[in-house]
């Protein structure tokens, strides 16, 4: 995967999350077509560059918590 295809990827990740549409990790690797750790190394590609992505294990989806 070069950097282009990573950064949209990344990209698409962030908007799944921010509209509340990013329910697994393993459904992303397979529409990627690539591994769930891999999934797991891009949501913390995420997470270093400032956006405090949790996981709900009730509602078992990720969301972006706002810091008050």
């Amino acid at each position: 995967m070069d950097y282009r295809s990573y950064e949209k990827r990344l990209d698409y990740i962030l908007e799944l999350i921010t509209k509340s549409r990013f329910r697994s990790v393993e459904a992303a690797a397979k529409r990627f077509s690539c591994s769930t750790r891999t999934v797991k190394r891009m949501l913390n590609h995420l997470r270093e560059r400032g956006h405090n992505i949790q996981y709900d294990r009730l509602e078992k989806k990720y969301f972006i918590k706002k810091v008050e």
